[in-house]
């Protein structure tokens, strides 16, 4: 990207178009945000850089809040005094290159040296799109904190990681735990003061986790690996550790001997494996953390099952001791001299104090904030403690509180012990520490904003930027320091918490009126979700909006529908996909908030491992409610075998119906009941769901087993095929089985035959729920070799998904329900394609009465803010704080517009497939062939598993490939430019439209 002398862009050398000087030197303090509506003031600010804060800038500059997509602020600089330093390995090769997925910190015996421990994707390419394997490392930063403020004197590569950092009471090693290599490191000080992984790591002798790929099926490469996790020294031994066995729901003890170690005994927490008379019976499982007393009591957090097991070391020695059920979602731990263990907890929002004496539950602390500040907002879920230290004295515990961009600072000495204040900090604090002397505290931060790079951020290299702008590479992880405040900046800083998480805004009486209006007249709420795709990828070559013709894709002649969705309705071209990826785009989707679990999981999950033979980095995609890929929907062994005959016959594998990742909704009662249909049901409304949360497993399992295969059928229920099945308990009774899930094999048209099959009898009956849930998939692309109907590329498969939308849109227009019925359509993630503004920017459409009609909306909304757009409409409760904070989208509504229509277009690349269209249907006369056949699509794509959505290894590489494909040598877009393009719009798409007839 270079600027012309008359103030045009050129992108990878073509020119981009005309635009306001601007002055970067001027604006260097001030914050990209993408929230501005007024033309003027966008064009002046959309190009100021974004991103976290460099401690170098003034206090003014750092104290400006930067936007998050889900609708926050953070201010990661607030505190006085504060440092901000990013986790910079040092690579030679990427030299500007910021590690992601800080997760764990540990402070030395001594107090002098403080370890930052990553777990997050953290793969980099070359500019051919191949993973780089030696600098697609973990890293452990080690600082120097003797002085209180942190010097990075060192940054130590392992493969792999997960949660586990430990010192050694010698402060001579420490060990960390090597995630899905299935092993301990250790890492000693040298004679040069400088730390090294001294030899060959503790194997722990997994092969495979607990899942279904137990009894005797094959591992497939990135599915439930084993994934070694917490790390706690076990005292007054020579040098004995105890490791968490994450996905084999079991513990490791081992012996450290010198440079080496070995596996003294392994203990499984389940109940079953425990005392077989426990048989079937949920427990121990996904175990996260582990802190060991004294006397050799170890405390373990079992994430899916809300309990802490106990367990007693003595010698070489494992013994099961007893279960503490917790209310949450336990995650990190510490226990303090008295003996008290302080167990954070996601889902419950608060932190759990244990009496290690009684193993009793003695206190339960509220993380949601002070009362003052948070009012009756503590009675929502989201707030995810999941970090904590305590003070030197032990007076004060402080914790990390991922949901709102927290430190809470918890005084122990008062009845009932109470948050008093909350400091902000980066994006999704993830652990904390403290020093030796109290005075300063230490956050690492998991992730940051995607947008364009900050003019005060480190610029990447240009071999950096040319395959490495992918949405998981630009999470961005950092280490905060500041000093402890004082009582009167802590009470400032809460009040900048409170206004970065909009507590306590509540709505403008505008969008309060609007949307009781809305209520009234609304009677049903149709919710389409699609996959991964950004806004200039879409809708870049629409004649309004801020889009960029130049990266545009899968432009007018591929999805005219939904060109027509934004020209007849709305065009909300600053609209924000909450999500990262499909992991944890499908939770911001259907409730609002993703669980700590995921927020730490699914980066590896999506990495791929860098020894290139095992697939990605670790865990699992069990975020549509299969856990390990089993269909936890149905708690009995006997019902789950019936839905997936795949299923392990162990009934000590995941029984019951808990999951890891699902959400709680409001107050105490609504356990894993967080999602968006969970609302609405208990409103006393009706629900339907079309192929969300299904179990996938069914179109891809294993050979072999009887009664397995789905046939891909048409004609589902006229054949009386089921061709799905349900994974959350409370869509059993409402979801519609011949309506097929994610399966890129399958076309979107006949998944939208299937809805109107259905809706035809609603309109026969005056039925129709008041929210339907539908998903149309075919926009994620693949398995073109066996594609039915011919829909066997990427812009045959694009049309098919538009034409989808539109028909769904068209059937309802001549409906009887066109006048109290809305449709919200997005895209789960953005993750598969630029855009020249944010990695996270989407499309969005709405469709229905009431709903502007020609007009461009340039109010910064995002997922969060359409869930509480349908929260409202329906009446329904809120999900979660981050929608009970949200302001609804009303800035898309016309009161006054209620006659509406529509009618769906076929592209013309559709008549080169049989899929019966009506003649009627397509744009033109004319028939464009596709830019190559679907065998060029299959070899160019070998080796990508296409089963399950973003199952690909190497996303960016498949991205790489789409844009090759369609654009031939045009440039891949390397870099965003933040640039207001709304307006001189005509002339950028003539001089985008003769640039690619000049490229053809």
């Amino acid at each position: 990207m270079s600027f012309l002398s008359d103030g045009a862009i050129h992108w990878g050398g073509q020119e981009l178009a005309q635009i306001k000087s601007f002055n970067s030197k001027e604006n260097s303090h001030m914050m990209w945000r993408p929230c501005l509506r007024s033309r003027g003031l966008v064009t002046s600010l959309l190009l100021l850089a974004c991103g976290q804060l460099m401690a170098q800038q003034s206090d003014t500059a750092k104290s400006k809040p930067i936007f998050v997509t889900n609708g926050q602020e953070i201010t990661p600089t607030a505190a006085p005094g504060s440092n901000l330093l990013y986790l910079n390995p040092g690579l030679t090769d990427f030299p500007n290159y910021i590690a992601s997925g800080g997760i764990s910190t540990a402070v030395s015996p001594d107090g002098n040296t403080l370890l930052v421990l990553t777990a997050g994707y953290n793969n980099l390419d070359n500019s051919a799109g191949s993973l780089v394997a030696a600098d697609s490392q973990e890293y452990i930063f080690v600082f120097d904190i003797s002085k209180g403020t942190p010097t990075q004197k060192q940054v130590l590569h392992l493969p792999n990681s997960y949660t586990g950092i430990a010192f050694a009471p010698s402060g001579q090693t420490f060990l960390a735990a090597g995630g899905v290599d299935d092993n301990v490191h250790i890492f000693q000080i040298q004679d040069n003061g400088q730390w090294a992984d001294t030899g060959t790591p503790v194997a722990l002798g997994h092969t495979t986790g607990v899942g279904l790929v137990s009894d005797g099926l094959a591992l497939t490469a990135g599915q439930d690996p084993p994934v070694a996790g917490g790390v706690a020294i076990v005292p007054n031994t020579s040098l004995n550790a105890l490791v968490t066995n994450v996905y084999n729901d079991s513990v490791s003890l081992i012996a450290i001997s010198g440079t080496t170690g070995q596996v003294l005994q392994q203990l499984d927490l389940r109940p079953g494996k425990v005392n077989p008379q426990d048989s079937g019976k949920p427990g121990g499982e996904y175990p996260f953390w582990v802190t060991v007393t004294k006397n050799g009591t170890a405390y373990i957090s079992s994430v899916r099952d809300r309990e802490v097991d106990v367990v007693q070391v003595t010698g070489s020695q494992l013994k099961f001791v007893t279960r503490i059920p917790v209310s949450g979602n336990p995650n990190k731990m510490i226990l303090d001299t008295a003996g008290n263990l302080y167990v954070a907890e996601d889902n419950s929002d608060q932190v759990d104090v244990i009496n290690t004496s009684t193993n009793q539950v003695v206190n339960s602390i509220s993380l949601a904030g002070p009362k003052n500040v948070v009012g009756s907002l503590d009675t929502y879920h989201g707030f995810i403690p999941n970090g904590l230290t305590l003070s030197s004295d032990g007076k004060t515990l402080y914790v990390t509180v991922g949901g709102t961009n927290s430190l809470a600072v918890v005084d122990l000495t008062q009845t009932p012990n109470a948050v008093v204040g909350l400091v902000p900090t980066g994006y999704y604090p993830s652990d904390v520490s403290v020093s030796k002397d109290g005075k300063t505290l230490y956050v690492v931060n998991a992730k940051s904003v995607t947008g364009p790079d900050p003019d005060y951020f480190p610029k990447n290299t240009p071999a950096e930027n040319a395959s490495n702008q992918y949405i998981e590479k630009d999470e961005k992880s950092s280490l905060l320091s500041f000093p402890v405040p004082d009582s009167s900046t802590l009470a400032k800083l809460t009040r900048q918490v409170a206004k970065n998480d909009n507590f306590g805004n509540g709505s403008p009486s505008k969008d309060d009126g609007i949307m009781k209006e809305l209520h009234k007249r609304i009677k049903h709420v149709i919710y389409i979700i699609k996959e991964n795709r950004t806004y200039d990828q879409v809708l870049g070559d629409l004649d309004r909006g801020n889009g960029d013709p130049y990266i545009t894709e899968f432009g007018q002649a591929y999805t005219p529908s939904q060109h027509a969705l934004a020209t007849y309705f709305v065009d909300a071209d600053n609209f924000y996909c909450s999500g990262d990826v499909s992991a944890n785009g499908w939770p911001w989707s259907t409730s609002g908030r993703e669980s700590d679990f995921g927020t730490k999981s699914v980066p590896l999950n999506y990495g791929s491992n860098p020894d290139g033979k095992t697939g990605s980095r670790g865990t699992d995609y069990e975020y549509e409610g299969d856990n390990r890929e089993l269909n936890v929907g149905y708690g009995k062994l006997a019902d789950r075998i019936a839905a997936d005959p795949a299923t392990p016959t162990d009934p000590d594998i995941l029984p019951g119906t808990g999951n890891v990742a699902a959400p709680d909704g409001p107050g105490t009662k609504n356990t894993q009941a967080g999602y968006i249909w969970d609302a609405v049901q208990r409103a006393g409304l009706k629900v339907r769901d079309y192929g969300m949360f299904i179990d996938l497993t069914r179109y891809s399992a294993p050979q072999g087993i009887t009664g397995i295969s789905i046939p891909e059928d048409p004609n589902a229920f006229q054949d009386k095929v089921q061709v799905s099945w349900v994974t959350m308990p409370e869509l059993q009774s409402v979801f519609d089985p011949y309506f097929r899930g994610f399966d890129n094999v399958f076309p979107d048209f006949y998944r939208e035959t299937e809805w109107e099959r259905e809706f035809s009898g609603y309109e026969s009956n005056n039925q129709l729920p008041s929210l339907e849930l539908v998903r149309f998939m075919h926009d994620h692309t693949g398995n073109f070799s066996t594609a039915l109907n011919g829909v066997n590329t990427v812009e045959l498969q694009q049309a098919d998904n538009d034409y989808a939308v539109g028909a769904l849109v068209e059937a309802l227009s001549k409906s009887p329900y066109a006048d109290d019925t809305l449709v919200f359509v997005l895209e789960d993630d953005a993750q598969d394609g630029a855009d020249h503004v944010d990695a996270h920017r989407s499309i969005f459409f709405v469709a229905g009465p009431y709903v502007k009609h020609g007009a461009v909306v340039s109010t910064p909304y995002t997922t969060v803010n359409l869930l509480r757009t349908i929260e409202d409409i329906l009446g329904t409760d809120h999900l979660n704080i981050h929608t009970a904070t949200a302001a609804p989208m009303s800035d898309l509504f016309d009161l006054s517009q209620k006659k509406w229509d529509f009618k769906a277009i076929a592209s013309d690349y559709l008549k080169n497939t049989t899929l019966p269209i009506p003649s009627g249907a397509y744009a033109s006369k004319a028939t464009p062939r596709p830019t190559h056949d679907a065998k060029y699509w299959a070899d160019k794509t070998k080796g990508f598993d296409f089963s399950v959505e973003d199952h690909l290894g190497n996303v960016e590489k498949f991205n790489r490939i789409v844009w090759e494909g369609l654009k031939g040598s045009a440039p891949y877009p390397t870099q965003r430019t933040g640039i207001d393009l709304r307006e001189n719009r005509q002339q950028l798409l003539f001089r985008a439209a003769t640039a690619a007839s000049a490229g053809s």
